[in-house]
């Protein structure tokens, strides 16, 4: 009896631990973009009953094709924008360009078009050819480079920015930026007529 019982147990604990087929994980591989920023992205689909983010504008310019104010799906990426400003002119360089950030609403995304300082060394959110500043830095779409450019604000203060920007899903006003760990009165005062939300 103790000898059945015993058999019993061992036949179970084989059982159990004999190998199962188990199917590998469905891996979606984007094709890799172009310069001209045409080739198709493969993307997520969002969980049913999942709430969409909302749209976002932005404004691309520079070197494409059909340059202009566009509204996009909420999560889209700077290659998005690109496709559907009609893709990047022939011969533009893009190697700056990060073609997978996820765009805010608002921004500017500038195509081919060197970010040249003004004549008081100030980066500039909307800068032609000239260098000349075309208006304040927008502190929702400058990169960190472009905000290391301004007055007082390094490589780390810069990133400060750009991480309270993420967080907290842009800035609203130029006055937020006094919630910006390292910039007291006298720095917000310096960087405020240089910058919009």
């Amino acid at each position: 009896m103790v000898l059945v019982v015993a058999a019993g147990f061992a036949g179970r604990y084989f059982w159990a631990g004999r190998p199962e087929a188990v199917r590998a994980p469905e891996i979606v591989r984007a094709a890799p973009l172009s310069e001209s920023g045409a080739s198709p992205v493969v993307s997520a689909e969002p969980t049913a009953g999942a709430p969409s983010p909302p749209a976002v504008v932005v404004d691309v310019s520079g070197k494409v094709r059909r340059p202009g104010v566009l509204t996009l799906p909420g999560g889209s990426r700077v290659a998005d924008a690109l496709r559907a400003a009609g893709g990047v002119k022939p011969g533009t360089d893009v190697t700056g360009l990060n073609r997978a950030r996820v765009l805010m609403d608002g921004e500017q995304v500038v195509v081919g078009l060197p970010v040249m300082p003004n004549a008081a060394g100030v980066g500039a959110g909307g800068v032609g050819t000239t260098g000349v500043r075309a208006g304040p830095l927008s502190l929702n779409a400058a990169t960190v480079e472009q905000l290391d450019t301004l007055p007082g604000v390094g490589p780390v203060l810069a990133q400060h920015i750009v991480d309270h920007r993420l967080e907290h899903g842009g800035f609203r006003s130029v006055a937020e930026l006094r919630e910006v760990t390292g910039i007291g009165e006298r720095r917000f005062a310096e960087l405020a007529p240089l910058v919009r939300p």
